[in-house]
């Protein structure tokens, strides 16, 4: 299994977000930081704007900033958002399925299975289970000048 760029994308924007949270971030900066393209940071900004994870301001002193408290915000729905236009597999799109097994074969229904349990997984993980207290992550994306409050160095920066 691979996660597509864009949700890649989306959890880096949002952990940029978590991180600065209560500021409004530049997404040329976000990009910086994320080695990322600003265009397609751009189209998943959309996105996240469209669905409310997001609010954005244009303009000189415009950016983005979370719209809901960090653990509000599900991994599992944002892995959902951005990954529900793509099949798993063929027999996945009716449209464009010619796989000649799919009548008979078993083992979609064991796939959706395990998707289902991968999702159920991730809506246990909010972007605040992801950033609080991650003082390897604050390093790599907070904006301020300044060290971020709340960041201890003998914490573990893992789960």
């Amino acid at each position: 299994m691979r996660l597509t760029t864009r949700t890649n994308l989306a959890m880096r924007v949002l952990m940029a977000c978590g991180v600065n949270e209560g500021e409004k971030l530049r997404t040329a900066d976000i990009a910086a930081r994320c080695n990322a393209s600003v265009h397609h940071l751009l189209q998943v900004v959309n996105v996240l704007q469209d669905h409310g994870f997001v609010e954005t301001q244009r303009g000189r002193t415009g950016g983005l900033r979370l719209t809901r408290a960090p653990e509000r915000v599900s991994v599992g729905e944002v892995f959902r958002l951005f990954e529900s236009g793509t099949p798993f597999a063929e027999c996945f799109n009716p449209e464009q399925n010619t796989c000649p097994l799919s009548q008979t074969c078993r083992l979609r229904n064991y796939i959706t299975r395990a998707l289902e349990a991968f999702y159920h997984e991730l809506d246990m993980v909010t972007l605040e289970d992801l950033v609080r207290g991650n003082c390897g992550l604050r390093d790599l994306l907070h904006m301020s000048p300044l060290a971020g409050p709340g960041c201890d160095r003998a914490q573990l920066n893992t789960a």
